[in-house]
């Protein structure tokens, strides 16, 4: 999974988070390595797109949220 990175996050900040994603493939891993980071990173909404699609959005501190497409 590579991220969109639509608030120009300096290099460094964007590899780690690339690091972190690398080991999501369905959104039980998504929850798994959120509630094992150090601190939390909490699912704080999902927006319904339709019966079948899902906006899932992290918290992962300082003001940046992770928004998963999921279907």
């Amino acid at each position: 999974m590579d991220p969109i990175d639509r608030v120009g996050l300096p290099p460094e900040r964007l590899a780690a988070i690339r690091a972190a994603l690398a080991g999501q493939a369905i959104l039980a891993d998504v929850v798994r390595w959120g509630a094992r980071a150090e601190p939390p990173r909490m699912i704080v909404d999902v927006v319904v797109q339709d019966e079948y699609t899902h906006d899932v959005v992290l918290d992962h501190g300082d003001g940046l949220f992770l928004v998963y497409d999921t279907t």
